[in-house]
């Protein structure tokens, strides 16, 4: 289909008129409404879908236990003795149904890191991943087929948007990672996931309704949700700056993570083209704003590109922008990707950016690099049909519809 444009949107309708030139979304194409899931609904929601199939209310709450809490595939219908065989099925159809099909699993890490490619019922194509670490369990969850954003390092940004995900979509992604780990699918036997990141492929803040009620969703108790806690977590943004504030005001304490790869405007209106629309300061500001609303410190996501970002004037000058504020510097090795010259920082420029940061007094971490060889690092989700995956080597890789064990595919982490 012929690629279309589009102005960009804010979470809810068009972007108020900001500094600088519009920015423009690029869209693969339209697509219908995924099917209605629990999760997408209210417990008061879901019991009224109950009662409107001619059964009592507390069939919902029974179904959304199965799936929040014991963590049943909607094919298990046989492990859901509680609920009269007759109900099983009409409960199923409207409350339960096949959002996501995986089509492609690798894994590397010994076993310790897995990407899953999903296909979306209307086939659109996304990716998440899973990586477990001795004292944690996360999950790196897409919230849109593809991105609109445009940053020049980012496959996913290369690639373009496709569409928004439904709020059941992205929780879809976190409960089968809970369902991997707690069937000791990963490697490290049995373990519970801990922490959720929003790094995936999409701008999550472009998608604001679907992502806040997928953050309800994920921190309610069963039967209303999974029942983790908000400290786990993390929702990132290239910028957003109405959306920055207006999550402000959702009393969610989840931590933020600014995508910001460059202290000056000159800068990153290149490596992020929406700081045309809302400059360094503003972004800034707005995350100022959610520190204290939240209480919650700000984590400064920052690529470091090889001759590009990554020299001491610019150490110096992201020290000032963050001196004395509640923030974190997460530094990213860029990793590679299809189309970019672009390379990671050398390591002698690496250790010079974080000492002069740490010099300055400004808290500084370099990211564990995850998934690498098998595309499934920051910056590197393509969700590319399964026929056209690019090679990896030191890898294993799953065909999902024949994999060993029988069940569906497993994934976790990104970034932009």
């Amino acid at each position: 289909m012929t690629p279309m444009t589009a102005e960009s949107e804010s979470p809810d309708g068009p972007m108020s008129a900001g500094t600088g030139r519009p920015v423009r979304l690029a869209l693969t194409r339209r697509a219908g409404r995924p099917a209605r899931h629990l999760a997408d609904l209210s417990r008061d929601e879901r019991r009224q879908v109950a009662v409107s199939l001619g059964q009592p209310a507390f069939r919902a709450d029974q179904l959304s236990r199965h799936y929040f809490a014991r963590l049943v595939d909607a094919d298990e219908t046989e492990t859901m003795t509680d609920l009269p065989e007759g109900a099983r099925g009409p409960l199923l159809e409207a409350l339960l149904p096949r959002l996501l099909m995986p089509t492609r699993t690798l894994s590397c890490d010994d076993g310790l890191t897995r990407k899953i490619a999903w296909r979306t019922a209307d086939g659109a194509l996304l990716e998440s991943v899973i990586m477990r670490y001795p004292d944690r369990a996360t999950v790196c969850v897409s919230s849109q087929a593809g991105c609109g954003m445009g940053c020049p390092f980012c496959a996913t940004g290369q690639g373009g948007l496709t569409r928004n995900l439904s709020t059941a979509e992205i929780v879809e992604q976190v409960v089968h990672a809970a369902r991997v780990l707690r069937r000791r699918e990963l490697a490290g036997g049995e373990g519970r996931l801990s922490n959720v990141v929003f790094m995936g492929m999409g701008e999550p803040l472009a998608n604001y309704t679907a992502v806040t009620a997928a953050l309800r969703r994920l921190i309610a108790p069963p039967p209303e949700g999974l029942g983790l806690s908000a400290r786990g977590l993390t929702v990132s943004t290239v910028g957003l700056v109405p959306a920055m504030r207006r999550l402000a005001g959702e009393g969610l304490p989840v931590t933020l993570a600014v995508s910001l790869h460059a202290p000056d405007d000159e800068l990153r209106d290149e490596l992020v083209p929406i700081n045309t629309r809302w400059p360094v300061a503003e972004v800034l500001a707005a995350a100022w704003e959610y520190a204290e609303a939240s209480g919650r410190r700000v984590s400064i996501e920052y690529a470091l590109i090889d001759g590009v970002n990554d020299d001491v004037a610019r150490a110096d000058a992201l020290a000032t922008l963050l001196a004395g504020r509640l923030a974190h510097v997460n530094l990213i090795p860029l990793n590679p990707t299809d189309g970019s010259s672009w390379r990671a920082s050398a390591p002698a420029g690496q250790r010079a950016f974080v000492r002069r940061l740490r010099e300055r007094g400004i808290a500084t971490t370099v990211r564990d690099t995850r998934g690498r060889e098998i595309a499934a690092a920051c910056g590197q989700l393509a969700a590319e049909p399964a026929g056209r995956a690019r090679h990896v080597e030191s890898a294993t890789t799953v065909e999902a519809a024949g994999a060993a064990n029988g069940s569906s595919a497993h994934g976790n982490r990104v970034l932009r």
